[in-house]
């Protein structure tokens, strides 16, 4: 039974972080954590009509249990970050550790500089093992896990999955009626995963404890890794494209990224991970990393199936705190950049249909805008794409008569264009694909063929 009393003192006080243990029973994955001898921290994750383990599986399961015991712990080791970590549920070898140091280290980068704290230094995860050999094949049905997000991108990644004829499971974590709308709009099978985060951590953050962003993303791959190995799986597909992996900016000499486990190095490393230590036959990787935002609007554009049920408004995705009473706040970095992501790629009556209004002739909008181009500032603490998509988009619309007198576009025209090099305006260049993705030989196609 989860204690509530926290009469133990603040995490920020605390020496240590304890990883205590983590169970599984009837569909439900108990991670248990504490700072020093105080309050545990007890999160719970639900699996809906969870198929009885198949024995072949049990050796994987309970890896990927230890996997997402470790990784979820970042939500709760941010509110002290103590500097000992005790791993007391499991020994790690040198991967796993080398890889949980990065996670937690960038994972918490855009969290430090917020608070102002270095965590060079003090993130350091025991090991006793320089290996732990290789993970073997489980026998995994050809099936992928699709994890959807409620915006554009997962979207478009249904959609090649459809056209390849791959047999996939929209998936989601946590209670969003937003996003179950947007997996009923895709027509596949479905899975909702439940997420209770400790009620002790909330009570801590009113205490005073640590807050701030952490890498749910990770998290949510640790949880779909356990899903894949319970349900049957052997991919999981996310949609991260190739912009995730810019930083937003450097701060003390390190780079700092609010979408790090979106990017390629979480990617890549997390990937391997699971084909060394869980099962060699599951597949981790995003089937949009080869693309640039600006690349998945365009696909996106070219279906109008879910113009009425999807967002990236981020006010929609709030633990706690009202959300907006329509899909787009209209005011938010996310809403901002999507418009104008789409802008290029859309007719101008169908953008305007989706946001309810135009964005880009709203004069009061305009240090928004300025903040995705990075003039006069940095990009913002969100999931937007690089200042040089925004620039050239920007540039596009100039060109186009239904668009160049409003009144963002215009301003950009004429005050900002001029102080930027032509090269750096095309938009051509950033909708080819790059080489650098962890996607099956047989999707290849269905991400580089412009056309598909």
């Amino acid at each position: 039974m989860e204690t509530h009393t926290l009469n133990k003192g603040s995490p920020r006080a605390a020496r240590a972080f304890r990883f205590i243990r983590r169970s599984y029973a009837d569909g439900i994955a108990s991670l248990v954590y504490a700072f020093d001898d105080g309050a545990e921290l007890v999160e719970r994750i639900a699996f809906p009509d969870a198929p009885v383990l198949a024995p072949e599986r049990a050796q994987a399961f309970d890896a990927a249990l230890d996997l997402l015991h470790l990784v979820a712990g970042v939500s709760y080791y941010k509110a002290g970050v103590p500097g000992d970590l005790r791993v007391e549920s499991t020994t790690l070898d040198e991967a796993t550790a080398t890889f949980l140091d990065a996670l937690y280290l960038h994972g918490l980068g855009e969290f430090a500089y917020h608070n102002k704290l270095d965590l060079r230094g003090r993130i350091r995860f025991p090991f006793s093992r320089t290996s732990s050999g290789a993970a073997p094949a489980i026998g995994l049905p050809h099936r992928a896990l699709v994890p959807i997000g409620g915006g554009k991108d997962s979207l478009v990644s249904v959609e090649i999955l459809k056209r390849a004829g791959e047999d996939a499971t929209a998936v989601w974590v946590g209670n969003s009626p937003l996003i179950e709308a947007c997996a009923a709009r895709t027509g596949l099978p479905s899975l909702n995963i439940r997420r209770e985060l400790s009620p002790v951590l909330f009570e801590y953050n009113k205490a005073g404890a640590y807050n701030g962003h952490i890498p749910v993303t990770a998290i949510n791959s640790a949880i779909l890794v356990v899903a894949a190995i319970l349900y049957g799986f052997d991919a999981i597909a996310f949609s991260n494209e190739r912009s995730a992996s810019s930083a937003t900016l450097e701060y003390d000499g390190q780079p700092v990224n609010h979408q790090w486990s979106k990017g390629w190095d979480f990617e890549r490393t997390f990937g391997e991970l699971v084909h060394a230590s869980v099962a060699a036959d599951l597949d981790y990787y995003s089937l949009l990393r080869p693309l640039s935002e600006l690349a998945v609007a365009e696909r996106f554009a070219r279906t109008s199936r879910y113009d009425d049920a999807f967002s990236s408004c981020n006010r929609n995705f709030r633990i706690l705190g009202p959300k907006p009473a329509d899909r787009w706040c209209g005011q938010c970095p996310k809403c901002h950049f999507v418009f104008l992501a789409l802008a290029p790629f859309m007719p101008k009556p169908r953008l305007l249909a989706i946001f309810g209004r135009n964005l880009l002739d709203d004069a009061t909008l305009a240090p928004g805008f300025d903040a995705l181009i990075e003039y006069h500032d940095h990009k913002p603490f969100e999931c937007v794409g690089e200042g040089a998509e925004s620039r050239a988009a920007f540039a596009a619309l100039a060109q186009r008569a239904e668009w160049s007198e409003d009144a963002l576009v215009a301003r950009f025209a004429d005050e900002i264009a001029p102080q930027l090099e032509a090269r750096d305006l095309a938009l051509d260049a950033l909708l080819a694909p790059s080489g650098e993705h962890r996607i099956p030989e047989r999707l290849v196609p269905f991400v580089f063929d412009a056309h598909c």
